[in-house]
C-alpha cells in the first residue's frame, strides 16, 4: 500500500491540474530582418500558457539586465513556479537583444507599436502548446500587452498585467526621480526634457548634464516620444476582456494612483495584491531596497504563482 506522504505527492500533482513540465527550450519566429526568440516552458496537457514580456530597457528572458545592474531571474523564476502548477510558459526577449538581436539593426529603433506587433506574433505562436493564451507584461512590458490587446490575435484570451503603470510613462519616470534627494538640482532639466519629449520634440544630448548624458541619448530620446505618447489607462479602457492587475504594497517605482487609474479603466480587472511585494515580484527585504533586484537567489512573493493559479483556473478555456 502507497505510504501517507505518496498519497500526498499524488494528490499535489492532481490538484495542479496539469502534466509534468518538460525541459524549458528556446524557440524561433522571424522577424523584421532576423529571427525573434523565446524560451518556452511546456507542460504536457497545460490549458493555459503565458507569453511574458520584459520591462523597460535591455532586461533578458530571465529578468535580467547586466549593463543595469539588475540581478533578479524574476521571469525564470515565474516560469519555473508556473509550471510546477501545471501552466505552460513563453518568456520573450525583445528584439534588438539577446537571442532576438538580430531582428533589428539597432535596438534602440522602435516603438511600442513594434514591440506589440511582436507580442501578438508569440500569442499565435504560443496558441499550440496550450488553447488559451494570455500576454504577461511586466512594467513597461504591460504597456506592451495593452497595445497589443487593442487588436488582439484569436487565441488570446486575456491579460495579466504585473506591477504596471496606469499613467504615461514620461510623468513616471519624473516621480521616480523626484523621490531621490540626489536630483533635486537635476530636474529642471528633467521636467524641460519630458515635457519637450511628451510633446515630440527632441533636446541635443550634448546640450545635457553629463549625468543625464548615456540616459538621453538621440536614439533613446526618439524612443521615449513614442514611449511618452501612451496612455496605460486610455488603452486599458478599451480591452473588455479578463484581466489580472498585480502590484506590489513595497513597489518603489509603479504607486498606487497608478493601480487606481488602470482599475478605474478597466472594471473587469481583478485584483491581486503581494503584501511587502516589491516591483521585482519578491518579498521585500528590511533594510536592503534594492535586494530583489540583484539577487537572484530570493524567491517569488509566497502569494503570487498561487494567485496566478487561482485566476487562470476561473477562467478555463
Amino acid at each position: 500500500m502507497l505510504g501517507v506522504r505518496v498519497w500526498g505527492a499524488l494528490l499535489c500533482a492532481l490538484l495542479a491540474g496539469g502534466g509534468a513540465p518538460l525541459a524549458a527550450e528556446p524557440i524561433q519566429i522571424p522577424g523584421p530582418n532576423g529571427l525573434l526568440e523565446a524560451e518556452l516552458t511546456e507542460v504536457s496537457g497545460a490549458e493555459h500558457v503565458l507569453v511574458i514580456i520584459p520591462g523597460s530597457g535591455p532586461t533578458d528572458r530571465d529578468g535580467n539586465a547586466p549593463t543595469m545592474g539588475l540581478n533578479s531571474d524574476t521571469y525564470r523564476l515565474l516560469a519555473d513556479g508556473l509550471a510546477e502548477v501545471g501552466i505552460a510558459s513563453l518568456r520573450i526577449d525583445k528584439r534588438g537583444f539577446f537571442g532576438s538581436e538580430a531582428a533589428i539593426a539597432d535596438p534602440t529603433d522602435v516603438t511600442i507599436a513594434a514591440y506589440a506587433e511582436d507580442a501578438k506574433a508569440w500569442v499565435t505562436r504560443a496558441a499550440s502548446h496550450a488553447p488559451c493564451v494570455w500576454l504577461a507584461g511586466h512594467s513597461e512590458g504591460g504597456l506592451v500587452a495593452l497595445v497589443a490587446a487593442q487588436d488582439p490575435p484569436e487565441a488570446l484570451c486575456g491579460l495579466i498585467l504585473l506591477t504596471t503603470p496606469g499613467r504615461p510613462l514620461g510623468q513616471v519616470m519624473l516621480e521616480q526621480m523626484r523621490a531621490n534627494p540626489y536630483n533635486a538640482s537635476l530636474m529642471p532639466v528633467l521636467e524641460s526634457l519630458v515635457a519637450d519629449l511628451e510633446a515630440g520634440r527632441m533636446q541635443d544630448p550634448t546640450t545635457l548634464p553629463a549625468a543625464l548624458q548615456p540616459l538621453f541619448s538621440a536614439g533613446l530620446q526618439c524612443y521615449m516620444v513614442d514611449l511618452f505618447s501612451y496612455d496605460p489607462a486610455a488603452l486599458g479602457a478599451g480591452w473588455t476582456g479578463p484581466v489580472l492587475s498585480v502590484t506590489g504594497t513595497q513597489d518603489v517605482q509603479i504607486a498606487g494612483s497608478d493601480t487606481e487609474r488602470l482599475t478605474e479603466a478597466m472594471p473587469q480587472a481583478e485584483p491581486l495584491s503581494l503584501q511587502g511585494g516589491t516591483h521585482m515580484l519578491k518579498q521585500s527585504v528590511p533594510g536592503q531596497p534594492f535586494a530583489t533586484y540583484t539577487d537572484p537567489s530570493l524567491p517569488l512573493h509566497p502569494d503570487l504563482i498561487p494567485g496566478l493559479r487561482g485566476f487562470l483556473a476561473s477562467h478555463s478555456p
